[in-house]
């Protein structure tokens, strides 16, 4: 096996037909990491002359001049390959230690349990331990990340509107027919429109305490997704002499699945005209028009549990079917003990105060 430098053109070929993409691995995420100041890398695991393991990293100066070296969405890697990811592994770390790196963070799209709608462990799925496990020989410890661990995903490969309309609970039918007869009319919108569907999202994290993407991420994101059909930004709206927004949602189309990423609704209409519904029926369709094999719901706050926040989120997903997926979840590797142990106590010095 080689350890190789790839370039950006080289590394999507591979990435775009790996059965581990994620659209956070792609070289357009890459520039917009580069456009806050971090710098792109490709690298790539080379056997009998193909590639078959590769990574988008961002590195950046964190802390008193030593870097973070950040793979999000990745490796792009069988984590159950204990050969190919030692080979990795050992060959990332040196360069990035020679590098001034002192810390490496990783988030792989790779599923850890198999699960049901419920989140309960399938009898007869699969269970990637020996994943965990490579990981943690390698000194990998377990850490935060913004990104969600637990997803709640939809399977619609080859499968029909109607078939999985019916198979919806019936009161997702009915909130999705009720939407219908109100009159709520879902669209695709352009860059030009983006500055409304920011205003829907600004005031529904004002209302529900969370952090709102800036116009700039949105608009950012449209050019560098949008030329390849790879995001989608959706509008709802009624109309009462003219159109008012009054939901709106920001989607991935990238790789086999079409993923719900970002959402806001407008108070005042929310119960009467349950907009959001008819958002993802129109998405879903969408996926199932053009041969997407699953509609993922994205991040559910933990294994579902009716007495912790966040259940009403996952109730809503499940509405649709589906079933719990678990990721093998965000690690960290120390390069440079001494700094990065020095990182952990002065991050722990300034929670307490």
């Amino acid at each position: 096996m080689k350890f190789i430098h790839l370039n950006a053109t080289e590394y999507s070929k591979f990435a775009d037909k790996s059965p581990y993409k994620s659209f956070l691995q792609t070289a357009e995420i890459a520039k917009l990491r580069e456009e806050n100041g971090w710098v792109a890398y490709y690298f790539g695991v080379e056997k009998d002359n193909k590639i078959i393991a590769a990574a988008m990293v961002v590195a950046k100066p964190t802390f008193l001049g030593k870097s973070t070296y950040y793979i999000p969405g990745g490796p792009l890697l069988d984590y159950e390959d204990t050969a190919v990811v030692n080979f990795f592994f050992k060959n990332l770390k040196n360069y990035a230690k020679s590098h001034n790196g002192y810390l490496l963070h990783i988030e792989p799209y790779y599923e850890l349990i198999e699960r049901d709608r419920d989140g309960k462990k399938k009898p007869d799925g699969f269970n990637h331990q020996k994943a965990l496990g490579n990981l943690k020989k390698l000194g990998f410890l377990p850490t935060h990340s913004d990104n969600p661990k637990y997803l709640f995903v939809l399977d619609i490969k080859n499968k029909k509107e109607d078939e999985l309309f019916a198979s919806f609970k019936q009161n997702t039918r009915n909130l999705i027919s009720r939407a219908t007869r109100k009159g709520v009319v879902v669209r695709e919108i352009g860059r030009e429109e983006l500055n409304s569907f920011k205003q829907i999202t600004a005031s529904t994290s004002e209302r529900r305490h969370f952090s709102d993407k800036s116009l700039d991420y949105y608009e950012t994101m449209y050019d560098l997704f949008a030329k390849k059909d790879e995001v989608k930004f959706i509008i709802a709206e009624i109309n009462d002499k003219k159109p008012i927004p009054v939901a709106a949602a920001m989607f991935m189309t990238y790789g086999d699945e079409v993923i719900y990423l970002f959402s806001g609704s407008d108070e005042k209409y929310m119960k009467e005209y349950n907009a959001q519904y008819a958002i993802q029926w129109y998405m879903i369709k969408y996926a199932i028009k053009n041969n997407f094999k699953r509609y993922n719901f994205y991040g559910i706050q933990g294994l579902p549990d009716p007495n912790k926040p966040g259940y009403g989120i996952y109730k809503f997903k499940k509405g649709f079917g589906g079933h719990v997926v678990e990721l093998i979840g965000a690690y960290e590797l120390p390069l440079n003990r001494f700094f990065y142990n020095t990182h952990k106590i002065l991050s722990k010095i300034k929670h307490l105060k």
